[in-house]
């Protein structure tokens, strides 16, 4: 389908599981408005040129485009990034000299999540407490799909900075003994434990295995099966398993799934003092509302000895919106686009900075 739309803007959500694109364009009285989304699987195709190309191919919008931006899963050096679950490589030059953009960016997936927080509407947004936002207060990002990533926005004086880490990555330490014996297990099989291996979806698989293996609980057999044809189709269904109560081991491993997720977001919001907002993002936790509001995540989040109080007035916050971060791409774009004014930027960071939950 054509479009007579011109001043295009292509932005792009690079996981290890889909690829979301889409078309926007800016507006004066919406920042930035959505006209073209689509979903891709990521391993369908051999790299993300393919992905976008076919994209291109069937809306026949390539020569509007004046400026494109890419949050992907992995860290970004010097405008390229090896993507952490994928087998790719993408870097701003290539891709600028493949499609002729004027300008390109590639940034990490959290930062785009976190560039579209201001833009969220209150129903894309789901409570887990009652603490107050603190406007001057920095803001933490943690969302676990198909990995683990994590970032901060850091807030100044009229200034709303984010910031990508690889924060996903660094060592797992459990909170008590079961934990211990799952890091243990992991260990034997991996060596270093990261937190991915464990808040993720492989890292679902991973607690389930250490629950059949370790803690001699009774496999599911739905789960063996999907075990047998692919590991990242195994997390699905011990999901769907758990909220259905239906097999025991899932619960128990989609339980201490959340025990964790609750005690590395609280140690993330901790560690970035985020008393402007902790945003659980990525793929899970919209999928697994029903055991995030039962009270093991926000017990596991506060669980901070002499710290809990503090890390208990942080709002916690699940982003609903599965399109954030490329709405948070296309911000991006938009920022870097010539035909944006520094004012308008200057408008979307005091409407970040005056953002109510």
């Amino acid at each position: 389908m054509s479009t007579t739309h011109t001043n295009l803007i292509l932005a792009g959500d690079i996981g290890g599981t889909k690829v979301n694109l889409g078309i926007f364009r800016a507006g004066k009285t919406k920042p930035l408005t959505v006209i073209r989304p689509e979903t891709f699987r990521s391993r369908s195709a051999p790299d993300l040129e393919t992905h976008i190309k076919q994209f291109l191919d069937r809306h026949h919008i390539a020569k509007a485009i004046k400026s494109a931006c890419f949050g992907l899963a992995g860290p970004v050096i010097k405008g390229r990034a090896k993507a952490t679950n994928l087998p790719w490589v993408v870097s701003e030059t290539n891709l600028q000299k493949r499609f002729g953009w004027p300008k390109v960016s590639l940034i990490n997936d959290l930062v785009a999540t976190a560039l579209a927080i201001p833009l969220l509407k209150s129903t894309a947004l789901l409570a887990l407490n009652r603490a107050r936002v603190d406007r001057q207060g920095h803001l933490a990002v943690v969302a676990p799909g198909t990995g683990l990533g994590k970032a901060l926005v850091a807030v100044g004086t009229n200034q709303m900075v984010p910031v990508a880490s690889e924060g996903g990555h660094v060592g797992f330490a459990p909170a008590n003994q079961a934990q211990v014996r799952l890091w243990r297990y992991l260990h034997q099989r991996f060596d270093r434990v990261s937190q991915e291996r464990v808040l993720s979806g492989i890292g679902l698989v991973n607690i389930y295995a250490w629950l059949r293996d370790v803690e001699a609980m009774e496999p599911a057999p739905a789960v063996e099966h999907a075990l047998e044809t692919a590991e990242y189709n195994a997390a699905p269904m011990i999901t769907e398993k758990a909220l259905a109560h239906q097999d025991s081991i899932c619960q128990r491993a989609l339980t201490v799934f959340v025990e964790i997720f609750g005690a590395i977001a609280g140690d993330w919001a901790l560690g970035t003092m985020a008393r402007g907002g902790v945003y659980l993002g990525g793929g899970i936790p919209p999928k697994i509302l029903p055991v995030l509001r039962t009270g093991d995540f926000m017990a596991a989040f506060c669980a901070k000895g002499r710290f809990s109080e503090v890390v208990a007035s942080m709002p916690v916050r699940v982003i609903l919106n599965d399109r954030a971060a490329l709405l948070g791409a296309a911000r991006c774009a938009l920022m870097h686009s010539a035909g944006v004014k520094k004012r308008r930027e200057c408008r979307l960071m005091q409407k970040m900075a005056a953002f109510r939950l």
